[in-house]
This record gives C-alpha cells, sequence and structure tokens, in this order.
C-alpha cells in the first residue's frame, strides 16, 4: 500500500509543479505584452478628449501620431517621439501619486480623457516600466477608464484572447473543476 500511496504523493506533487509553470508562464508572457513598445493613433473628440483608435506592437521606440482639430474642424496630425509621450507620462503619473489624475476618477472614460491621460492609459507599462503600468492596472478605476480610451483592434483582440485563455483553462484531467485527492481513502 505504500507503494499506492507514494504514486499518489507523485501525481500530486507533479500535477501541482505544471499548474504552476502555466500560471508563471502565463505571468511572464503578460509582463512581455505590457512592456512591448508600441506605435499609436490617437484621435482628438469632438468634446475635445482623447481615445486611441490604432495600436501595434513594434520592434523600434514607442510613438504616436496625434489626429488633432483646429478651431474650424481641420484635422491635422503630428509625430510625437517616445521622449514626449515619457515626459507625459510621468506628469500624468504624479498626478495620479498625488490623486487628481483623471485616469483613476470614478466615471464612465468613455467620452475620453486628455493626451496625457490617453498616453499613460494606453502605453504605461512601455514607458514608465511593467511594475508602474501593474500597480495602475490593479487600480480598479484606472483599469476601467485605461479600456474604455483604447478602441484599437488590437485592443480589443488583445483583451478578448487573455479572457478566452483565462476563462476555458482546464486542468490536466481535462475538467474545469479542481480536484482534490485526499477525499479518497484506499485499505488494505
Amino acid at each position: 500500500m505504500r507503494h499506492i500511496s507514494s504514486i499518489a504523493g507523485g501525481v500530486a506533487l507533479g500535477s501541482a509543479g505544471i499548474a504552476m509553470m502555466s500560471i508563471l508562464s502565463g505571468c511572464s508572457q503578460q509582463q512581455e505584452q505590457q512592456a512591448q513598445n508600441k506605435f499609436l493613433v490617437i484621435e482628438q473628440q469632438a468634446n475635445g478628449k482623447y481615445k486611441v483608435i490604432e495600436e501595434m506592437p513594434t520592434q523600434g521606440e514607442s510613438r504616436a501620431i496625434i489626429r488633432e482639430r483646429d478651431a474650424n474642424g481641420n484635422v491635422t496630425e503630428r509625430f510625437m517621439s517616445e521622449a514626449e509621450m515619457k515626459a507625459l507620462a510621468e506628469q500624468e503619473y504624479a498626478k495620479v501619486q498625488n490623486g487628481s489624475s483623471e485616469t483613476i476618477q470614478s466615471g464612465s472614460a468613455d467620452a475620453g480623457m486628455g493626451l496625457a491621460g490617453t498616453i499613460l492609459a494606453v502605453a504605461a507599462g512601455s514607458l514608465l516600466g511593467n511594475m508602474i503600468g501593474n500597480a495602475l492596472m490593479n487600480n480598479k478605476n484606472f483599469a476601467n477608464r485605461s479600456s474604455a480610451v483604447n478602441k484599437s483592434a488590437y485592443s480589443r483582440s488583445a483583451t478578448a484572447k487573455s479572457s478566452k485563455s483565462s476563462s476555458s483553462k482546464k486542468s490536466f484531467f481535462g475538467n474545469n473543476k479542481s480536484s482534490t485527492y485526499g477525499s479518497r481513502s484506499y485499505s488494505g
């Protein structure tokens, strides 16, 4: 009987190891995605607020094209370098720390946010580092507002993939419920 119980213990340890490895690999994939540099197209809305309409990962530095409307309603485009984006994100992060940033206020961001808030909401991890990006995403208001301001197809696709992969994970034995090994007893 000792042989059977040692096999059951080995199976439990092996399953726990597999589960831990999949959790760790999922975390590292999420961090890699957040740290990835981005190319953004940010558009000013009629109300003066901004939304991301295109987002793509890029091998080079993060950068953005800003589409703004002048007093006559004409759309102009300007290029924003990573240094400019980082400066705006740092200014907005200082506001987050003192509680005055619109990115952490409750309410809907469907109308958009200011340019600095939009950049911070979409590219905090790649511009300011993963630790700051993860800390911001742990704030419920920030997470809601950052997803509302990003209307790009890339963002919708990445969100769908992450929610699909987290909701459809199955155990080693093919079911969605966790199993306990201590509920059965074997007698000899």
